[in-house]
């Protein structure tokens, strides 16, 4: 299959790398082309716009930063939606709040485009070895025609409704990544604070009934310090800022996340805003 890939970060180039591994024939638009280089060398074709490379493509998966990015590649003046043949498939794995979701969806369907949102479980290791969940919105015909674009680059396919049901439970998901993550720094900086070494705390919390299944990868990072970016913090401040928009459009209170998106905030401004979200623990053991 001809497909399209816009956002080569660190989520999107293992995505498109499995793309390229499983046969189908890649284009690919990237401002840098240098940061592109080991996807050509592999096999994918570079574009010089975002225009030729809808041109050239059945399907486009975009895998970008925050809504206003989206928007642009798909709306802007050279917007590939405008460079779509009628009946393509644009798939969004970039991980944006549901009602843009849907706005992107209506738009796609006035060009004669068909719209997927169907943002990623999972961070750069189940990226690279293709063990992604895909939390999908969207028509069960387009989702089917995809399937193999799915299974290239993840194990598991979740069809949760239509379009923007997908970005609904990335919502939440997120929400209580964040809230955990944030919860077992506190807990690990009180433990501390109370004369009980990080090692003890961990040994008595891992595989105990209190902590998210999750946080056992990041042992390591909280261990040594080595807040290797899988996540980056700045991105997890982000979605916590959509799930608040979520929450204000459903008239729904959501204090608890208020208060952490705060906290988040600070450190996405702080020199750990391109780490691992795990870094949370250093900063706020460094300024609250």
């Amino acid at each position: 299959m001809n497909v399209g890939f816009i956002g080569l970060g660190l989520m999107g180039s293992r995505m498109a790398n499995n793309l390229i591994r499983n046969g189908n024939q890649l284009f690919i638009y990237n401002r840098t082309k240098e940061k592109a280089d080991d996807l050509i060398n592999n096999g994918a074709k570079f574009t010089s716009s975002v225009a030729e490379l809808a041109s050239e493509s059945e399907v486009i998966i975009t895998m970008l930063s925050e809504p206003k990015v989206v928007k642009d590649f798909a709306l802007g003046d050279e917007g590939f939606l405008n460079h779509l043949n009628k009946n393509s498939i644009w798939i969004d794995c970039s991980t944006v709040n549901p009602t843009f979701s849907k706005e992107m969806a209506k738009e796609a369907r006035k060009k004669g485009v068909r719209f997927i949102d169907a943002p990623v479980s999972g961070t750069t290791k189940p990226a690279e070895k293709g063990e992604l969940t895909f939390l999908i919105g969207g028509e069960n015909i387009d989702i089917e025609y995809c399937r193999p674009l799915f299974e290239a680059m993840g194990k598991k396919i979740i069809h949760i409704g239509k379009n923007g049901m997908g970005t609904s439970i990335k919502m939440v998901i997120n929400l209580l990544l964040a809230h955990s993550m944030l919860a077992f720094s506190e807990g690990i900086l009180l433990g501390e604070s109370l004369e009980i070494s990080k090692e003890k705390l961990f040994e008595i919390l891992y595989g105990g009934p209190v902590i998210a299944p999750f946080l056992a990868g990041k042992k390591e990072k909280l261990l040594y310090a080595n807040f290797e970016t899988e996540f980056p913090l700045q991105w997890m401040f982000k979605d916590l800022h959509l799930a608040l928009i979520s929450a204000t459009e459903k008239n729904v209170q959501l204090p608890l996340t208020e208060t952490a998106a705060n906290i988040y905030e600070g450190a996405s401004k702080s020199r750990y805003k391109e780490d691992d979200f795990s870094a949370i623990y250093e900063y706020i053991k460094e300024k609250i």
